[in-house]
């Protein structure tokens, strides 16, 4: 680690495929954080801005112990310390996101009446797409008003596998 260099990232295998994990130090030698990135997902940014490789950064190791129980079924709750970067209103989103129980979904609608904001169901949408911390900030928990799956950065096969897997589907099932 460089004293000028503030975002490192590492990569860990998981049931999904590989998750890129980014995190910011800004200061802090644990750092917190900003970013899990699957392969191929829609808003991922470019590699270039994740930082250099730091597999041993404090930070990474809470992360990937806790995504290891929860792919174990061991954890259902994160508390990892998130460095969260988007507008207000994005982060009230996601906010809002870590509050879906487990094994449990919420319409952008209801998400939206959470916030005082009923008519801005569709900006809730907008920012749950642009979460940067997918599966532990679950925006794979939000689904359309009928009860469909909807758009996922990740894909809707990746949305629902982890969804069938929170409702107590084997993970590797077909």
């Amino acid at each position: 680690m460089t004293s000028s260099t503030s975002s490192f990232h590492t990569v860990i295998d998981s049931p999904y495929g590989p998750l890129t994990l980014v995190a910011d130090t800004d200061g802090d030698a644990d750092g917190a954080l900003c970013g899990l990135y699957m392969a191929g997902q829609r808003h991922r940014p470019p590699e270039e801005t994740f930082g250099p490789r730091d597999d041993d950064l404090p930070c990474f190791a809470a992360a990937r112990k806790q995504l290891s129980a929860y792919f174990a079924g061991e954890l259902q709750e994160f508390t990892l310390e998130l460095a969260l970067k988007g507008t207000p209103f994005q982060r009230s989103v996601w906010q809002l996101l870590t509050r879906i129980p487990y094994g449990e979904t919420r319409t952008y609608g209801q998400l939206a009446d959470a916030l005082g904001k009923p008519q801005a169901s569709r900006a809730v949408g907008l920012a749950n797409g642009r979460n940067p911390i997918g599966i532990i900030v679950p925006c794979h928990r939000v689904i359309g008003s009928d009860g469909s799956l909807t758009g996922y950065g990740g894909g809707l096969d990746r949305k629902r596998r982890l969804l069938d897997f929170e409702r107590g589907a084997a993970l590797f099932s077909a």
